[in-house]
């Protein structure tokens, strides 16, 4: 019997023009003490500014520290401002960088820390999982999930719209993830918990038929993106790992940032890597590919910014960034021959 601790974010707010229920969230947690604000430098600057003035009028010291990147060094320096402030929250207000090293900081300091996204681009904003840059390259670990988390609709909408494509790319990216973890139970006794695996398959569902309303930039699209992310987040959650929503297409992206090659966001890397992994898991990838369509999402390698050769190099490197994560591609991953033809076949590569 998988015996492990389901921790979930205790308050969720989502909605247009929420980001003053700060103050209401903070009270109810009965936060007291100095407060570590983590935010990047650039849109991000007025969304934190407004949540540094509400938590400093509730009578709270608040200290900014401005993320210019999400890497060990970064996290480090979180952590000894956590302690030269001594404070006793920690919060994050920006996108994946901010929330990620305010997530791993305030896990090894052993504080909560609340979420307040002002991007919808990565399931990062509700999960345990936290990924950085090390010496070595990126890489992803279990930290915690924040305590709450507060998603104005008004904020993120207003962020490019590169973003949300790269969002419903990492949510679209659970189709072939639960199909994995479900390969890895099968063949080699892996841990699988079908509500876990069936809340980020429900979220790829639910995006996939409003995807519609995603590309037109409806309010109701852009919700259905924060949800589905949230859900996937609670997702990995309750499943106590990341296996819910990262198979192989996450390998491929994270072997395309091991090598360094374009500059297209997370979620749009994945979402590629979704339609190779679903061929090769012999589901349905013609349909996977119009939904990215229909959203204007990259579905080749020249929209990634990529080479045909660097794609193929990182196909063939993928089964290698985290050996011990069963997937499709086995332990031995696939030849540059065949991961030509897969490419060529899905059109990823002309």
């Amino acid at each position: 019997m998988h015996i492990h601790a389901i921790n979930l974010p205790r308050f969720v707010v989502v909605g247009p023009n929420v980001l003053p229920n700060v103050t209401d969230i903070m009270t109810r947690l009965n936060v007291k003490g100095n407060v570590l604000l983590v935010s990047g430098d650039s849109y991000t600057k007025a969304p934190a500014e407004q949540v540094e003035e509400s938590v400093a009028k509730m009578g709270l010291d608040v200290r900014r520290f401005i993320a210019k990147d999400a890497t060990e060094q970064t996290v480090a320096e979180v952590e000894r401002a956590v302690c030269e402030s001594k404070s006793s929250m920690v919060m994050a207000v920006g996108g994946g960088k901010s929330i990620d090293v305010a997530k791993m900081a305030s896990n090894k300091q052993r504080l909560p820390f609340i979420s307040i996204p002002t991007s919808a681009s990565h399931d990062g904003i509700a999960s345990p999982i936290a990924s950085v840059k090390s010496a070595g390259g990126p890489f992803s670990v279990m930290a915690q999930p924040p305590i709450a988390l507060i998603a104005d609709t008004e904020i993120i909408g207003g962020a490019p719209r590169r973003f949300l494509i790269s969002g419903c790319g990492d949510i679209i990216a659970k189709y072939t993830a639960v199909r994995d973890w479900g390969l890895a139970h099968r063949l080699r006794g892996e841990y699988y918990g079908e509500y876990a695996a069936s809340l980020a398959l429900m979220s790829a569902e639910l995006v996939t038929e409003d995807i519609d309303l995603v590309a037109r930039g409806l309010d109701v699209g852009i919700h259905a993106i924060i949800e589905g992310l949230i859900s996937c987040g609670y997702a990995m959650c309750i499943a106590g790992s990341s296996r819910p929503c990262s198979g192989s297409e996450h390998l491929f992206a994270h072997a395309l940032d091991k090598i360094g090659a374009g500059r297209a966001m997370h979620g749009e890397k994945c979402g590629v890597g979704t339609i190779m992994m679903m061929y090769l898991q012999g589901g349905d990838w013609k349909s996977v590919k119009e939904v990215l369509t229909k959203v204007g999402a990259p579905t080749t390698a020249k929209q990634l910014g990529i080479t045909d050769q660097q794609l193929v190099d990182a196909l063939c490197m993928a089964h290698t960034i985290r050996p011990e994560r069963y997937t499709v591609l086995g332990e031995k991953g696939i030849s540059p021959e065949a991961a030509w033809d897969l490419a060529r076949i899905t059109g990823v590569i002309c």
